[in-house]
């Protein structure tokens, strides 16, 4: 065995010399040493630095990453900045995240030629999965609007896992398909299971930059549309990560082949991890919102915030841990503390929670970004294969529209003419596929040979859909009639009016108003608010009875009436 050492770093290191044999052998000049060829026995060589040595060594590091901080300190406000541009002069046809990504890449080009140690400019799924991306989902539960997106339950349910699922075969045997013809060599042609990974890694949809311009209050988006989008996405997440480690267990190099007794034992496999993740994270939910309710750490404001801190990070530990969704468990998580737990809360703590997730969502949102981008330099990928890549997007152009126009057909059998996902919905929906973060993580973590080439193909694939259908979404949303008119917009405004109102009630900032208006529902809707309101509340927190309002939905665009078939809905004031 061969090596090649200079000789500078033989004379910081202390050799045995029972343990190292060296030969000279074709020693050239390089700079003010010798490169020289070594042989070494197959003895044990046990290196050793010398204490100066080892110092020296950790001085270096230490100062290098102090560079590489304070340099990507500087690119993170350069982010933020750019971010308050973007909102101030409102350029929709760059959104903050494609921004942050530009930011990255030139960060990654300067990093890649004037430094030597990239470690600190690389990407890092782990550190993506467990410190960045927690935060996003937790603000994403916990701030959500419960009242649109469980009106809309039914159809984000379908998006989510029946048109993942959908997507991941379409794009996965696709995939396969072409490998098998000729038409690609850079992925197998006999594993239809790596086919199927890449499938499910790149049906993760994470459309934050569409839905940074959507929600802007400027544009004044359809709210059904901004709903079945957000609610879709979240969802989405959770179930392509879910799909991809139950793909990853039966994967095999050595017996490609899928037997017909495997491929239930997949999806049962899939569906169990999802519903125990949902009932991890309720679980834990109710659990933290008894002990705020029943004891008295409301009056110490820092440990409460820090607390409710832990338990969420503690959620999504455990449900990595025992191998299920934290994904899954975070976001459910985080609207069952929503909904019971906030009311447990001080007012002090419950305005700083807020606030502090909020910021840590908007930082890691930032940093994943702008990690993306500097990893088109640092990564060092050296297959990249453009006909896969051509080939790739048009799969999951075909997968994603396969995937919303039937599902949208099914969902809308259930809906009133007026309540209706129409074609330009549909055709908003299908150009908010966009892939980033999660499916660049998953793309990482790819087993086989070619896992280079599907890095590579899912990293352009993200940014191509963050720059490109991110920076045309206010387009389309004007083109497709998805923005209101005035008239709209002031019969929203009223109605955001009255649901500030009922909120205060909630609140218990209007607890003298005499008028308390109410809904009375039948069917399965209102056997759970009931449950919710007799027991739950009562054991777990929550706005009280007596001011407790429940608006009918005809102030939300006739949301939601059709999820339930069985339940109805009338408007009784006391």
């Amino acid at each position: 065995l061969f090596f090649k050492i200079d000789l500078i770093t033989l004379q910081r290191m202390n050799y045995s010399e029972t343990n190292l044999t060296a030969t000279a052998m074709n020693g050239t000049e390089h700079g003010n040493s010798t490169e020289y060829d070594f042989f070494f026995s197959t003895k044990t060589v046990t290196p050793t630095m010398s204490p100066t040595a080892e110092l020296i060594d950790s001085e270096e590091v230490h100062e290098e990453d102090a560079y590489a901080a304070v340099f990507m300190n500087v690119a993170l406000i350069g982010c933020v900045l750019l971010a308050y541009v973007i909102k101030k002069y409102r350029i929709y046809y760059v959104p903050e995240s494609a921004a942050s990504m530009i930011v990255g890449v030139i960060i990654g080009g300067i990093a890649r030629w004037f430094i030597k140690d990239l470690t600190m400019y690389q990407f890092s799924p782990e550190f993506f999965f467990f410190v960045l991306l927690p935060p996003i989902i937790f603000e994403a539960g916990y701030g959500l609007q419960r009242d649109t997106f469980f009106d809309n339950i039914g159809a984000i349910v379908l998006y989510a896992m029946f048109g993942t699922i959908i997507s991941t075969v379409i794009v996965g045997y696709s995939t396969f398909s072409i490998a098998k013809a000729g038409l690609i060599s850079s992925v197998s042609d006999t594993n239809p299971m790596e086919a199927l990974l890449f499938g499910a890694l790149i049906s993760a949809v994470d459309p934050v930059a569409t839905l940074s311009i959507m929600g802007s209050p400027e544009l004044h988006c359809n709210e059904r549309v901004y709903s079945l989008v957000f609610g879709e996405s979240v969802l989405n997440d959770a179930v392509a990560v879910v799909l991809f480690k139950t793909f990853h267990k039966y994967y095999d190099p050595e017996a490609p082949d899928l037997t017909t007794t495997e491929i239930p034992t997949i999806f049962l496999d899939f569906f169990s991890i999802t519903i125990f993740s949902v009932l991890l994270g309720v679980g834990m939910g109710l659990f933290t919102s008894y002990i705020y309710k029943n004891t008295s750490i409301s009056e110490i404001p820092k440990l409460e915030s820090t607390l409710l801190f832990l338990f969420c990070y503690c959620c999504y530990a455990t449900a990595e841990a025992f191998e299920m969704s934290g994904i899954m468990a975070l976001f459910f998580n985080g609207i069952v503390l929503g909904h019971y737990n906030s009311y447990n809360l001080s007012e002090e703590s419950r305005h700083s929670a807020e606030q502090i997730f909020a910021t840590l969502a908007t930082v890691a949102e930032t940093i994943v970004f702008m990690y993306m981008g500097m990893t088109v330099f640092t990564s060092k990928f050296e297959h990249w294969d453009i006909k896969f890549l051509l080939y790739a997007m048009l799969f999951c152009v075909i997968g994603r529209i396969c995937n919303i126009m039937p599902l949208s057909f099914i969902s809308n059998l259930c809906r009133k003419t007026s309540q209706r996902i129409t074609f330009p919905m549909q055709a908003v929906l299908c150009f908010a596929g966009l892939r980033g973060a999660i499916a660049f993580a998953l793309a990482t973590n790819m087993p086989g040979p070619n896992s280079e080439t599907y890095s590579t193909v899912t990293l352009a694939i993200c940014t191509i859909t963050t720059v490109v259908c991110g920076g045309f979404t206010e387009r389309v949303l004007s083109i497709c009639g998805m923005r209101k008119n005035q008239e709209s917009r002031d019969t929203i405004d009223t109605q955001n009016s009255l649901k500030e109102l009922d909120e205060g009630e909630e609140n218990g900032f209007f607890m003298n108003t005499q008028i308390v208006p109410t809904v009375v529902y039948d069917g399965v809707k209102g056997l759970m608010l009931n449950l919710d309101h007799v027991y739950l509340r009562p054991l777990f927190g929550g706005a009280p009875m007596n001011a407790t309002s429940h608006r009918s939905k005809k102030g939300h665009d006739g949301l939601g009436q059709y999820e339930l078939s069985v339940m109805k809905g009338s408007d009784d004031f006391e």
